[in-house]
């Protein structure tokens, strides 16, 4: 058996069978930012997007990635996305993002809570891209994870 929890024993890729663990309660937050010019952040704030409203958008956007996550990624599994929150703000320099996961299963909810952030973003960016091509997705991080056999951990 390799050393890999994702590689089977001649080293090729596999799914991680979690048949056997306990549902335990799980979460993580992850945030990111989308970097705009002062012109975007000002129609942001007035709400003059010429597509429409880009926050609530972006909510949503983020909340149905968090669901499709094992769509996207082909060894993450199916759980149960339980919760998902995903607040937008417009700062100076630009919208940031943070989704809160969680759910009762056998796996954590990081790569859910990125993938929200993720497309999140990417919707932000589209919104925008008729007032600037220049706006940049950056900083898509874990924020903090709680459950499961690692317990809890927090960015310092």
């Amino acid at each position: 058996m390799s050393e890999f929890s994702h590689l089977d024993a001649r080293g090729e890729v596999r799914m991680v069978d979690v048949t056997a663990k306990r549902p335990t309660v799980r979460s993580a937050v992850a945030e990111g930012f989308v970097a705009c010019a002062p012109h975007v952040v000002a129609a942001l704030r007035d709400g003059t997007v010429p597509k429409g409203d880009v926050m609530a958008l972006t909510r949503i956007a983020g909340i149905a990635a968090a669901k499709r996550t094992p769509e996207l990624l082909p060894l993450a599994h199916v759980i149960g996305v339980h919760g998902a929150t995903v607040d937008v703000s417009v700062e100076d320099e630009g919208v940031r993002i943070r989704a809160a996961v969680s759910t009762a299963d056998r796996t954590g909810v990081e790569m859910e809570a990125f993938t929200a952030v993720a497309v999140a973003a990417l919707n932000v960016v589209d919104m925008v891209k008729a007032l600037d091509k220049g706006t940049v997705i950056r900083e898509i991080q874990l924020v903090e994870k709680h459950g499961g056999k690692s317990g809890s951990w927090r960015r310092e």
